[in-house]
């Protein structure tokens, strides 16, 4: 059982296909997900509203609300449970955050988009949390773009991903479909990169749940 924040102050990044995504990833793994859009534009909503009703279910909240959703969610059987977040909206992701066992935080790999991460960086690092930077809509293959990238990220003090989600029309298609990319393009590349990185934060939020339990017991 773990809570993901997708937290940016950057728009366009990428936060709500991640969140959709990641949590369908969950679903077809088996676990209960749900997708708590605490965005006034509701994209996350609105792609479920397409859905008519299959899952993972998108439940819309305030920030004020945000934790008590997510007891609610947890009590209520989820097991993963993502929140995605809008730009420029310091109360939705400093609550995201508070409660999230792992936050991500969607970047792509440009100059502007790297330097505007730094206040999201300082938030998760003042409230203690788990961060890493997922590197989204960038290309495929280009090793010392990454690596220069990535050496700036780790220089804020904040690690990386080691899963891109690299910019692929899949995720255009699916979501203007209604779906999601496990279900658009099933073996496709797409689907394959959210594979990856759904399996990867199962891990990392463990770690950290273990890490806190253990704090709890001492």
């Amino acid at each position: 059982m773990h809570t993901i924040a997708i937290v940016s102050q950057k728009g366009g990044a990428g936060k709500t296909t991640l969140a959709i995504n990641l949590a369908a990833a969950a679903e077809q793994s088996g676990f209960t997900a749900l997708v708590i859009d605490t965005d006034p534009q509701a994209t996350a909503s609105q792609w479920s509203a397409w859905r008519q009703g299959l899952p993972p279910e998108v439940i819309d909240s305030a920030p004020p609300r945000i934790a008590a959703k997510v007891e609610a969610a947890r009590a209520q059987g989820a097991r993963t449970i993502v929140i995605d977040t809008p730009p420029h909206a310091d109360t939705a992701a400093t609550r995201a955050v508070e409660v999230a066992d792992l936050v991500l935080i969607p970047c792509r790999p440009s100059a502007f988009d790297l330097a505007a991460i730094k206040t999201t960086v300082q938030l998760v690092k003042l409230l203690g949390k788990q961060g890493w930077v997922v590197f989204t809509a960038g290309p495929s293959f280009a090793p010392r773009m990454y690596e220069e990238a990535t050496a700036l990220i780790n220089s804020f003090g904040i690690n990386v991903c080691p899963h891109i989600l690299s910019d692929r029309a899949a995720y255009r298609h699916a979501s203007a479909a209604g779906k999601t990319v496990l279900e658009f393009e099933p073996n496709g590349r797409a689907a394959w990169e959210i594979a990856q990185l759904h399996t990867w934060t199962c891990a990392h939020a463990l770690i950290t749940t273990c890490a806190q339990v253990g704090s709890a017991v001492r």
